[in-house]
């Protein structure tokens, strides 16, 4: 039988052993201490000898998984610098208001989380009073992306630093009377408090890995020196399953991002129950950080373990450990001491002598109690090890008790996610743990009452002087007053006001053109940062690798293979684009840093994110919310758009939709433009109201979304009729009347009014012409460059006619006098243009490509899909019928004479 474990021929072929006997001698060395010490001693010896080869820089594979104890050892451990005493009796004050708060809410059904902050009280307390730099200070402080389910505890703390008050922890979860707290890290609610928004698992650690990348490239190009700002993000060891959680690890790695540091409370626990119930969640994490080029702090057992670990001269306990599943460990945590010492002692002889010479209660507190994230000292370790490595991020597994604290009926029980109050006997018993002085009177009529030492205490006074020496209050945001950005030049957007005469340009090259022109601005063209998931080519911006160059922090440590080519491919240290790959998702977070950087930094940074508009809203929506629950400002383009555009791509690039979903983001101002002016002109008014002069009541906390198309067509100039810059921002303009396009039709002809968006329009021009020249009626064309606007602000009129104000609609101002039926054309599905239907006065109808797509050519799919000219001419005389003003026997006419 062939030994699994030895090295196979083939793989010796590829390694030539230049001294076969000394290699022999190793081996048999290596039988030896397996038959005479055993085949663990054997193991141990190899890992040592591994860890010794890594720390000596030789070129062997990486040790993914090390021995599941403590990374720095207790004797290793650095002084803590503070009050040990004064810290704990701040964690007690937090862990109580936290469950004080969540269970005082839940009388209103409100809901919260207790168990996640009780298990990561440390992890939080130690980063504040040592580590977490506030914005204060020199730079912009750290950037601190907090456990969603962790927020009470934050809101704890705040209340202690005196920043909250009694109001507004009974207004947890309570927001529509205003002075109230968001469930979680909100910064759209409460933006001077939250930075980051993290509860929508895995955008958290995703967004972290970019923050700090954006922070190295605001450094390398001269914008603003961060580089003493360092991300911490705080995650849950069940949300790093999460695609998004680990899916940019390794260009952290890459990229020696060692201003990031990853907290990963293992709790083990997830919302329903174990993380790995049958495996180890810790190990499997630490294989995978390692993997990828992180450095791994695990910070697992308390200091009681410390008297176990030196009995363990077999190495039984430490092999133990390694095998026990985390389940059990669990089960561990709520079993008597007897259970423990047969279960867990007694699967080994030498262990079972081990646990004779400890005491229930010893094994009691090390099995119960004693963790390394609830350990001051053990984490404060970890900290300071984390930002003593350089070269490459660190991830710290900390391993907690999920429910620490909280007493028996939660400590490690699956369902304590969803407990959401604690009985008044177990907080006198929580109280009793935690040494708080608050007496049985003060549980009036069963309410627990809130705990403060009083704002001149010596705890509150410590907790505000360590702020106060780290750059003050944390977590926190600012909004900066910054100077509006100078407007750029008038000439960069009315270049396009002309047209292109018989020049085919396709909108998404009339944006980049624009672009190009934009950044060359002396005042704010650097400022610009260009986003681009690997697809630059295809949107025609390979002209601007060598002008502004690819973000890269080692520059370009090769000769390009173009690079005696015009457009040849320019990686630099100081470049502005940011080329990421295929990754929608972490362009999404680069577009999330740079567009928050006027808060998180001070700075204010124009992104513009392009992108397949089929792969945008339809992958990354969640991080779409995220950016407008951080107030980003900035330009999501959403190019090669629309459903029948993209020839030969087939369904699962067609967008048809991407304008539904971006119309359910309050914060997304969604547009459709037609033509190259239409996209100067919102682009510009974009610039004003986020960077510059917003009008009164105007919010800046927006992002644009354009949809630009592949499609090379005649772009024409912008008309001359009064009011047009209005109608595209609005959303509508009357681009044309049959007699200014000079189409005759006969006096009193029907009229019909046709309103197309983006490169609908264009199928909409031919339909006015054949409907002039062969059915004698005349079609005014409209631009509807945001349906989406027209509705919101359809909205807000119905709103104020409730409030008592009249208000009338933009679109119905517009469409005011406008003679016959509405009929309403575009690229993506009916109900895009539904939208403003009930404001309409005129009868309507609409188009539009609904279902999915498919593979052909632009022509055959408009017919499929009934968008075509024809199509629109037979939907027009239709319409015309119905009202008897064409007879019913030219749409059968029609129909058969364009084959339909």
């Amino acid at each position: 039988m062939t030994d699994p474990t030895a090295i196979q021929p083939s793989a010796l072929d590829q390694l030539p052993d230049r001294d076969p006997e000394e290699t022999a001698e190793w081996q048999a060395s290596l039988d030896a201490v397996t038959k005479a010490a055993g085949p663990h001693r054997a193991a141990y010896l190899m890992r040592r000898t591994l860890e010794r080869a890594e720390g000596a820089g030789l070129a062997l594979p990486k040790l993914l998984e090390t021995d599941y104890v403590n990374s720095i050892p207790t004797a290793a451990e650095p002084t803590v610098d503070g009050d040990e005493e004064l810290e704990r009796k701040i964690t007690a004050w937090n862990r109580w208001n936290a469950a004080a708060m969540v269970t005082r809410g839940s009388k209103h059904g409100v809901g919260g989380h207790i168990a996640t902050f009780a298990s990561a009280a440390w992890l939080y307390e130690t980063g504040f009073n040592h580590f977490f730099k506030g914005k204060e200070g020199d730079g912009s402080g750290d950037q601190l992306y907090i456990q969603g389910h962790a927020s009470p505890g934050i809101y704890a703390r705040a209340f202690l630093d005196g920043r909250l008050t009694e109001a507004h922890l009974d207004n947890f979860r309570q927001e529509a009377g205003g002075n109230g707290l968001p469930s979680y890290p909100h910064p759209r609610r409460l933006p001077w408090l939250w930075e980051f928004p993290t509860v929508s698992m895995g955008l958290g650690p995703l967004s972290a890995i970019y923050q700090a990348r954006f922070n190295r490239y605001l450094t390398s190009r001269g914008i603003k020196d961060v580089s003493q700002s360092h991300v911490w993000a705080f995650l849950g060891d069940g949300e790093m399953d999460e695609p998004e959680s680990t899916a940019a690890l390794a260009l952290a790695s890459r990229e020696g991002l060692d201003n990031l540091t990853f907290v990963i409370n293992c709790n083990l626990q997830r919302l329903d129950g174990p993380v790995r119930a049958n495996f180890k969640i810790v190990q499997e994490l630490e294989a995978q950080f390692r993997g990828a080029g992180w450095n791994v702090v695990k910070t697992l057992w308390g200091t009681a373990w410390d008297e176990l670990f030196q009995l363990d001269t077999t190495g039984a306990l430490v092999r133990r450990l390694r095998e026990v599943p985390d389940a059990q460990v669990q089960t561990y945590q709520t079993r008597d001491a007897a259970y423990i010492r047969q279960d867990f002692f007694g699967a080994d002889p030498a262990l079972a002598e081990l646990a004779k010479l400890l005491s229930d209660d010893k094994i009691l507190e090390c099995f119960h109690f004693s963790r390394g994230g609830h350990e001051a000292r053990k984490v404060h370790a970890a900290y300071k090890a984390a930002l003593a490595h350089k070269g490459a991020p660190t991830v710290i597994l900390a391993q907690t008790v999920k429910g620490h604290t909280l007493g028996k009926g939660f400590a490690s029980k699956n369902a304590n996610h969803q407990m959401k109050k604690l009985t008044v006997d177990e907080f006198k018993e929580m109280r009793d743990l935690l040494e708080l002085p608050i007496a049985d009177s003060a549980f009036a009529d069963g309410q627990v009452p809130y705990g403060h030492p009083g704002a001149d205490s010596p705890e509150v006074r410590y907790l505000q002087e360590r702020r106060a020496a780290l750059g003050g209050p944390a977590p926190a945001r600012r909004t900066h007053a910054l100077a509006p950005l100078p407007a750029p030049a008038d000439k960069a957007f009315a270049a396009f006001d002309k047209g292109s005469g018989s020049q085919n340009v396709a909108t998404t090259m009339a944006f980049v053109r624009l672009v190009k022109d934009l950044v060359r601005d002396k005042q704010s063209g650097r400022r610009w940062v260009p986003i681009v998931p690997d697809e630059a080519r295809t949107f025609g911006m390979e002209s601007l690798f060598p002008s502004l160059g690819i973000y890269s922090p080692k520059g370009q440590t090769y000769e390009p293979v173009d690079r005696d080519q015009l457009m040849y491919y320019k990686e630099a240290k100081d470049g502005q684009i940011l080329n990421e790959g295929i990754t929608e998702a972490g362009s999404m977070a680069d577009f999330i840093a740079a567009s928050t950087a006027y808060a998180t930094h001070g700075e204010a940074m124009i992104p513009f994110y392009i992108f397949y508009s089929m792969f945008g809203w339809q992958r990354t929506a969640d991080q779409m919310w995220q950016l407008g629950d951080q107030l980003g400002r900035g330009f999501l383009v959403g190019a090669t758009a629309g459903r029948t555009t993209l020839t030969g791509e087939g369904l699962q690039h067609a967008d048809g939709h991407s304008p539904v979903i971006a119309a359910t983001n309050p914060a997304a101002l969604s547009y459709d433009p037609a033509f190259a002016y239409e996209v100067a002109a919102i682009v510009k008014d974009g610039l004003r109201r986020m960077y510059g002069e917003a009008a009164p009541g105007e919010d800046q906390n927006v992002f644009y979304y354009l949809t630009v198309y592949n499609e090379p067509l005649p772009q024409p100039a912008k008309p001359a009729a009064p009011g047009i810059d209005e109608g595209i921002v609005k959303g509508l303009y009357r681009f044309n009347t049959a007699e200014t396009a000079g189409l005759t039709t006969p006096a009193n002809a029907p009229r019909i009014q046709l309103l197309g968006s983006g490169t609908a329009i264009h199928w909409t021009l031919d339909a006015q012409k054949l409907l002039a020249e062969e059915w004698g009626v005349a079609a005014d064309v409209w631009s509807a460059t945001s349906w989406t606007e027209l509705r919101r602000d359809a909205l807000e009129a119905d709103e104020a006619l409730l409030r008592g104000e009249e208000r009338v609609p933009f679109v119905r101002r517009a469409l005011q006098g406008a003679e016959g039926p509405v009929l309403a054309v575009s690229d993506y599905m009916r109900q895009v243009p539904d939208q403003i239907a009930q404001w309409v006065e005129q009868d309507w109808s609409s188009l539009g490509a609904d279902g999915f797509g498919l593979s052909d050519t632009r022509e055959a799919a408009r017919r499929h899909f009934g968008v075509d000219a024809q199509s629109i001419v037979v939907a027009a005389l239709a319409q015309l019928a119905r009202r008897g003003e064409v007879k019913a026997t030219a749409v059968k006419e029609a129909r058969e004479r364009y084959g339909l």
